[in-house]
């Protein structure tokens, strides 16, 4: 008996699709790489990487463009969905894929290099020459290596020229113009493309596709790197830590601020921080501090206030748009931290004013509790509800009882029970 049977089907190929939303920073380019990095040990057909970023930080993304064009794995980077950009940072890596394609209604472009220090506009000036040329040599290579526009890429860097997705493809900037995923999954079959490893044809039209999402810790990392989350997080970390000196002991408001501190000194090292923003606003808590301590009537804390709006607004060295802690959050910190500090000094002035409601006579010889360990021979008691300044020759410890010697204007000399 005669079989017959038809030609074997193919094998079916594996196409992972990543997706990257937002600024490029460190969190970002790590993932990215660790995404090519899988692909390659799994030895996947092909790996697309969906886009839309205002840029990010230089660093990252030479980080990211290197891993692409580096790897054996064919990167696909798709600009979408309609609505999405491709600017800045966002650029280079496009042009850096072994295959580029955007959706309708998509940019690229606006690739100039942008002020990241506070220094003498000659410095500055020849700072940003030697960025900018740098930058276009680096873009320029990016194109020519896969055979791009060249002179258009130039021009996003010197020019901060921006096409449309149309436009791209017509100036040969991308390959490719896709609605959807699976339009462009249908373009891509049959696709030569050359990595360092080899020459390889697509095979995408019936390809097995992985949606992959960002694990919760790169999301995480991610978020915090956000400029408002890591001023919210700097701020809250410091006011946790002061909360707990104001009440030892409370240990929650310590371990959150402590949390809250490295978090966002972890954010700071992948920002362009300007540290004299670090140090005025280190400046405003310790004027607020010593408000509470020393009361001056609210001059310390009108510094305060004035330290931590220029700190926050020079916090960020950088002429990037979304590289900046945002008016509203700057506002809500520091009229947060304003009616607090106002409502503290209010009651400490009413506690200085109150005249005593027992006499003389009464205090002398009574019996008081320590607050807190004397300091220099200094600290407080609680005598008859009421907490006093004291001093005493002797060593007292939080909780000892004293006994009221004499009275030394508003301060009591005692001595340990």
């Amino acid at each position: 008996m005669l079989l017959f049977a038809g030609p074997p089907a193919p094998a079916q190929h594996t196409v992972n699709v990543v997706t990257i939303n937002g600024v490029i920073n460190p969190a970002s380019s790590e993932f990215i790489l660790k995404m090519i990095e899988t692909a390659e040990a799994d030895s996947l057909h092909c790996l697309v990487f969906q886009l839309d970023t205002p840029g990010g930080l230089v660093t990252s993304m030479r980080e990211i463009t290197k891993g692409i064009m580096a790897s054996e794995v064919p990167v696909v980077v798709y600009v979408a969905p309609s609505g999405a950009h491709a600017a800045s940072a966002g650029t280079f890596i496009t042009l850096s894929a072994h295959v580029a394609a955007m959706a309708p209604g998509t940019n690229i472009g606006a690739a100039s290099v942008v002020s990241m220090g506070m220094v003498q506009d000659s410095v500055q000036t020849t700072m940003m020459r030697k960025a900018t040329n740098d930058a276009v040599a680096f873009i320029k290579s990016i194109a020519e290596q896969r055979g791009r526009n060249a002179e258009w890429a130039e021009k996003a860097v010197t020019e901060a020229a921006s096409i449309t997705a149309s436009e791209a493809l017509a100036l040969n900037v991308v390959d490719f113009l896709a609605p959807s995923l699976d339009s462009l999954l249908i373009q891509l079959d049959g696709h030569r493309v050359m990595t360092t490893k080899d020459t390889l044809t697509l095979l995408t039209r019936q390809a097995k596709v992985h949606y992959l999402e960002m694990p919760l810790r790169y999301r995480i990392l991610d978020k915090i790197s956000d400029p408002n989350i890591a001023y919210l997080l700097f701020i809250i970390g410091f006011y946790g830590l002061l909360f707990e000196l104001y009440n030892p002991g409370a240990v929650l408001p310590g371990i959150i601020g402590g949390i809250c501190l490295i978090l966002a000194f972890y954010a700071m090292n992948t920002l362009p921080v300007n540290y004299t923003g670090v140090l005025l606003i280190v400046l405003a808590i310790i004027l607020f501090v010593l408000e509470v301590k020393i009361p001056s009537y609210g001059a310390l804390t009108i510094g305060g206030i004035i330290s931590l709006v220029l700190g926050s607004l020079m916090l960020y060295d950088t002429d990037m748009a979304f590289i900046r802690v945002s008016w509203e959050i700057i506002a809500t910190v520091v009229v947060t931290t304003t009616l607090f500090f106002t409502f503290a000094i209010g009651l400490g002035i009413r506690a200085q004013a109150r005249r005593p409601t027992i006499g003389k006579e009464q205090i002398v010889e009574g019996s008081g509790e320590v607050l807190d360990e004397f300091q220099d021979g200094e600290g407080q008691i609680l005598f008859e509800g009421e907490i006093w300044q004291a001093k005493s020759s002797d060593v007292l410890n939080k909780h000892d009882r004293v006994r009221i010697l004499k009275m030394e204007g508003l301060t009591l000399v005692v001595k340990k029970e």
